[in-house]
């Protein structure tokens, strides 16, 4: 190869590395671009996301929280309804499984349900519950049973566990709800008794009324499904009780 021609191919070879170095560079922008384009188009999809919350529901969750809050620091006194709500009192027969008789030693929270059961009385779930000592089928129970007419069942002490709510089974009463139907909405006369029922019960054991939950909130399960699929109408509830212990509620005695 002479001179001329080494020269000519040194010249190819560099020029070929000129334009490979300027290829590698624009797929370099390209994938910045790409990149930053992608991370701007996720950031605008969180902003409407964010634009599409609730601010009002977020606001109230705030203050609830440090409403809550505020209370525990200076030492929450509910008010009490002297008044005890109409109740039969049906206990279960001790067995392990609808009443072992395990001591509730703190209770921080009301517990509601529905029976599930569409159509059935308070007695009738409370003989379901009393007849798992003999069928051992599974471990179930409840404090207490609102029925269609507003009467109300007793079946476990306050002092004792429930077989209702998991993992709050050790530290909450559970009320379950008897409904005419699959909706699980209840009667006018089951919703009366069971506000106030709860409403006693948060007076009973000095509880404020945002410790009064669902099923659902415990583990995520449908119950009581009426109040799952109707948020306004649990917080509804909710209110009714807190309007009930304003209105027949008064200060606890030193």
């Amino acid at each position: 190869m002479t001179s001329e021609e080494r020269r000519r191919r040194e010249a190819y070879l560099a020029r070929k590395r000129r334009r490979k170095r300027r290829r590698t560079i624009q797929l370099i922008k390209r994938g910045v671009i790409l990149c930053l384009g992608v991370f701007l188009i996720l950031f605008g999809i969180t902003r409407i996301f964010q634009k599409d919350e609730n601010p009002g529901e977020v606001k109230a969750q705030k203050v609830e929280a440090e409403d809550k809050k505020e209370k525990e620091e200076k030492g929450f006194q509910q008010k009490v309804i002297a008044q005890t709500p109409d109740y039969q009192v049906e206990l279960l027969t001790p067995n392990p499984y609808s009443r072992p008789q395990t001591a509730l030693e703190e209770i921080k929270g009301i517990v509601i349900h529905y029976t599930a059961n569409p159509g059935t009385t308070a007695i009738q779930n409370r003989s379901y519950f009393e007849s798992l000592k003999d069928t051992q089928k599974t471990k179930a129970s409840s404090h207490f049973v609102v029925g269609l007419e507003g009467e109300i069942v007793q079946c476990i002490p306050s002092t004792e566990i429930s077989y209702a709510s998991n993992d709050r089974n050790g530290d909450t009463l559970s009320i379950e709800c008897c409904h005419k139907d699959e909706t699980g909405q209840f009667t006018q006369e089951t919703y009366d008794s069971l506000v106030a029922l709860t409403a006693w019960l948060c007076g009973k054991f000095n509880l404020p009324v945002e410790d009064v939950i669902r099923h659902y909130d415990v583990t995520g399960k449908e119950c009581p499904i009426y109040y799952v699929k109707n948020e306004d109408a649990w917080e509804g509830f909710r209110k009714d009780v807190q309007d009930y212990l304003d209105t027949y509620g008064t200060e606890p005695e030193e």
